[in-house]
């Protein structure tokens, strides 16, 4: 009985233990932060996947603990990153890279919101690279590079100082080198240079969508035939070589090519092929109705924008600062040889003694800011091959132009 007694006592102390241990286990609280998994897809440069590495890792680094993230690079061109965003933006990256010229399209489109506490953005970049991030007084993306415009690289052991002052002397040095001037008229881009000095215009509508150009006047001082004609004479020379932007690289690197226009994006490879006879200047005159005049350059800046459908908006957002910031904007200068839009950077002693930036601040003085709308590239590029070729279909110059000029017009 007395055992019995005793068993009975044993176990109900057992369960009043139990059930005291089970009382002291933590009850989870809804307010304990949990971490979150954050896709984000970036779009960028096929150039920059290395660097834009670098720049994930430090960001992942930087917000450790607070969410599990999963960065996706995807290579995309700059370029017509527009024209592939809006085709699905739900589907489309979340932070991405574009040229200036596309913000305002993309505003409209609702791809880009306006961005939220934009005053540190304001006070820490150039002025023209926040104008170019803006429409009207809003802006609308993060400054990337204020540098997106072209001059002429030359390799010094052709050429003096005074050879790069005019494109006919250029190739003439280059003839006698059997040597290479590499430009690319495929891309109207580049062309632009010919007629942007000469009197003669293009531009937007103010309907911010549609272009008036006069490319094909005959009332100018300087008319298109002349424009065309010059250009028919620049192609005709045995050292000129039309080729892309990576077949000038190339042609850097194997020898071939002496000289030609690109912008800073190719200052370190271009460096690391001609070393200490890597020269870099603002672009040369050529001979146009019988003078000469100073070629032209498009300029613009390189941006960062957050999807406005992204699903995590604001760690997109918070991204994108980090590819912008300060630091990243020097290693992005460092790395790449690209002309930052943080003011600081962009004044430090790296990158004002940089020759490269130096070529292109002094071009800037002939420059205009890219603003076309999408009509224009097409019709160029299509006239601008015809005289790199040499005319070969023997069409009248002036019909040509006028054809190119519809085109760029059309509504």
């Amino acid at each position: 009985m007395v055992k019995r007694i005793f068993l009975l006592a044993l176990s109900a102390c057992i369960l009043s233990l139990l059930a005291a241990c089970e009382d002291q286990t933590p009850v989870p609280d809804e307010s304990w932060p949990v971490k979150e998994t954050v896709a984000l897809t970036v779009w960028g440069a096929e150039e920059d996947e290395a660097l834009l590495g670098q720049i994930f890792a430090s960001f992942q680094e930087h917000y450790a603990g607070q969410a599990d993230f999963q960065i996706t690079y995807q290579p995309q061109s700059e370029s017509n990153c527009k024209d592939v965003l809006l085709g699905d933006l739900e589907a489309a990256a979340d932070v991405f890279a574009f040229a200036d010229d596309q913000v305002a399209a993309l505003a409209a489109a609702g791809a880009l919101d306006p961005i939220e506490d934009d005053a540190s953005i304001r006070s820490t970049s150039l002025p023209a690279a926040v104008e170019a991030a803006s429409v009207g007084e809003t802006l609308y993306a993060y400054p990337l590079t204020a540098d997106n415009g072209y001059f002429l690289y030359y390799n010094k052991a052709y050429f003096t100082d005074e050879d790069v002052q005019s494109l006919e002397r250029i190739l003439e040095a280059a003839e006698q080198a059997e040597r290479l001037v590499a430009m690319d008229w495929s891309s109207a881009w580049y062309v632009y240079a010919f007629f942007g000095n000469t009197g003669l215009e293009v531009g937007l509508n103010e309907d911010g969508l549609t272009n008036y150009c006069t490319w094909n006047s005959t009332g100018n001082p300087i008319r298109g035939t002349d424009v065309a004609r010059a250009m028919l004479d620049i192609a005709a020379s045995p050292a000129f070589s039309n080729r892309t932007d990576q077949e000038f690289l190339a042609g850097v690197r194997d020898g071939t090519v002496a000289a030609g226009v690109s912008g800073v994006w190719n200052a370190v490879a271009v460096q690391e092929a001609w070393g200490s006879n890597m020269g870099a200047v603002k672009l040369p005159t050529f001979t146009c109705a019988g003078r000469q005049v100073q070629m032209a350059s498009f300029s613009g800046c390189k941006l960062i924008g957050v999807n406005a459908y992204s699903q995590h908006r604001d760690w997109a957002s918070r991204l994108a600062q980090w590819i912008t910031s300060e630091e990243n904007q020097r290693l992005r200068f460092e790395v790449r040889g690209q002309g930052p839009a943080n003011v600081n950077v962009a004044n430090s002693p790296e990158v004002q003694s940089s020759r490269a930036i130096a070529a292109l601040l002094e071009q800037s003085n002939y420059s205009q800011i890219q603003r076309v709308g999408g009509k224009f590239w097409d019709p160029v590029t299509e006239f601008a091959t015809s005289m790199a070729q040499g005319n070969p279909s023997g069409a009248s110059i002036q019909d040509q132009l006028d054809r190119m000029v519809e085109g760029v017009t059309a509504r």
